[in-house]
């Protein structure tokens, strides 16, 4: 059974940080390209960072500077170390894993809730 189960969210004031983690249970973890996005009430889903199977980042352009995406592949997670929140940064943020043999073979984090206000 596949899971992918995020921590660390919370709520922070403006200015601060959090750091999230994703961790994989069910999937060889070495083998997928990870994925944060997040999805504010009343609007769409959006893609936040990219980590691929070696270790190559993008990030979203509203994100550059201020996030970090990282992965340790020996304890099967993935890290997103969020700096200099703002409260547009409010937002459920999800992981997702793409195989990078079939990208049709994907799975997602229940999310973690993050709240940035005073």
């Amino acid at each position: 059974q596949v899971q992918l189960v995020e921590s660390g969210g919370g709520l922070v004031q403006p200015g601060g940080s959090l750091r999230l983690s994703c961790a994989a249970s069910g999937i060889f973890f070495s083998d997928y390209n990870m994925h944060w996005y997040r999805q504010a009430p009343g609007k769409q889903r959006e893609l936040v960072v990219s980590i691929t199977d070696i270790g190559s980042t993008n990030y979203a352009d509203s994100v550059k500077g201020r996030f970090t995406i990282s992965r340790d592949n020996g304890k099967s997670t993935v890290y997103l170390q969020m700096n200099s929140l703002k409260p547009e940064d409010t937002a459920v943020y999800y992981c997702h894993a793409v195989w990078t043999r079939n990208s049709a073979r994907t799975y997602w984090g229940q999310g973690t809730q993050v709240t940035v206000s005073s």
